[in-house]
């Protein structure tokens, strides 16, 4: 019994030991496993620290430092020749209009109108022409009766006349009383004579005259309907010259629900003399914009301009400032308080057939330029415990350097300091994250 006990105390003491040496062995392993990861992670973070440290960066170079002001602006003609609508032709419909960027040549109709008001205009001088012309009808017919009439009151005077002459070769045979009778009978007659050819005289001539009041009535009312269809016959709006069109905004569509203007179309109603579309002459062209009153003092007449255009990126264009105007103009639309602005014209020096007016350009013009200086973007400059430095990397992270500002920028900077060609600087403030995203 004693050795029994005993051999059974033996065999679970060599189990016990057993297991405990494999919990060893699976507490080494998972120690192994805790060691790798953590080597994997470090390896990981130093690698995005390392890769984030050389995106953070720009090497400081030595140049030509270039100061240009960017201008938003768009194409505009040097000339332009305006189609409007006919003048005195009453109310218009545009019927059909030729499209923005049509190419016509001289002689090309690019605009129809009906004129509802000229159609009804002619209609009236038709009516009117009708009835002056029967009013002068009438009136030639009852002037030829009416001469005729005096003609013969005219042959009947002369007949009594010649008859009482006759009768004074009886006085010889008559008595003298009777011879008396004849004489005055003569002159009566003659007197009533002249009468008659007074009032055939007078009577041609009241006819003669009425003739011509009517004849002119009659030219009135032809020379008002031939200026009416001579309108008509220019509601067909033709180009004076070959080129581009340029379809105008008609102001008089917008309305608080829709206030953008749309360009001319048909149906639309237009007023005589309405300016329709142009036809730019693309020879030579502006790039006109609104200069802010920041940039006015460094832009003078004459400054060379880089100019691209956002339709034509395969090129970009020579300019030069032209005109720069006196007044400001108070834009009303930027919040408050309002901006003040200067209007900036921009000869394009090399334009070609691929402008068209309207196009949006981005205009560089060129205000100054140092050579020989150290560069740095002007978002690696900082203002830090009274003085300005930049962020130069070194061995164990970054050290702020100072530096003097010599010339700032839109995109760079002018620095002198204890800096050298070649050194990293950083783009963004250590430590400060990266910068919020502008729209």
């Amino acid at each position: 019994m004693g050795r029994r006990a005993a051999c059974r105390d033996a065999g679970g003491f060599e189990e016990r030991g057993a297991m405990t040496g494999r919990f060893r062995l699976a507490r080494v392993a998972m120690a192994a496993v805790a060691v790798l990861a953590a080597i994997a992670v470090g390896w990981q973070v130093l690698f995005s620290n390392e890769a984030s440290d050389s995106a953070d960066v720009v090497e400081l170079i030595r140049g030509t430092f270039t100061d240009v002001v960017e201008i938003r602006g768009q194409i505009e003609p040097v000339r332009s020749t305006y189609v409007t609508a006919p003048f005195n032709a009453g109310e218009l419909q545009v019927v059909n209009i030729v499209r923005s960027g049509d190419v016509v040549e001289a002689g090309d109709v690019v605009v129809e109108f009906d004129a509802v008001t000229l159609r009804r205009t002619m209609q009236e001088k038709q009516g009117e022409l009708r009835s002056a012309r029967a009013e002068l009808e009438q009136h030639d017919a009852q002037s030829r009766i009416g001469l005729e009439e005096r003609r013969a009151a005219v042959a009947k005077a002369e007949f009594d006349v010649e008859r009482a002459y006759l009768a004074l070769g009886e006085i010889g045979l008559v008595s003298e009383i009777e011879a008396e009778r004849n004489r005055l009978a003569l002159a009566d007659a003659r007197q009533r004579l002249e009468e008659a050819r007074a009032a055939l005289a007078s009577a041609g001539a009241n006819a003669a005259s009425e003739r011509r009041v009517r004849e002119s009535a009659v030219e009135k009312v032809l020379a008002e309907l031939e200026l009416a269809e001579r309108q008509a016959a220019s509601l067909k709006v033709r180009a004076p010259i070959a080129g581009i069109v340029n379809i105008l905004s008609n102001y008089r569509a917008t309305n608080p629900v829709n206030p953008t203007p749309q360009e001319f179309r048909a149906g639309d109603r237009v007023w005589p003399g309405a300016p329709i579309l142009d036809l730019p002459d693309l020879s030579s062209a502006y790039v006109t914009a609104r200069l802010d009153e920041a940039d006015r003092g460094r832009l003078t007449e004459g400054q060379p301009v880089h100019i691209r255009l956002d339709a034509v990126a395969d090129r970009d264009y020579r300019g030069r400032v032209v005109d720069i105007s006196l007044l400001a103009r108070v834009d009303f639309t930027s919040g408050w308080p309002p901006p003040k602005q200067f209007d900036l014209a921009i000869l394009v020096e090399d334009a070609d057939d691929r402008l068209r007016p309207g196009m949006s350009a981005n205009a560089r013009v060129e205000v100054g330029r140092i050579d020989d200086v150290l560069i740095v973007p002007a978002t690696s400059v900082f203002y830090e415990d009274g003085r300005t430095v930049v962020y130069r990397r070194g061995r164990r992270g970054f050290d702020a350097v100072p530096v003097d500002v010599v010339r700032r920028g839109r995109d760079d900077a002018v620095v002198e300091g204890a800096l050298q060609p070649g050194d990293l600087i950083a783009r963004l403030q250590p430590g400060a994250g990266p910068a919020p995203e502008v729209d």
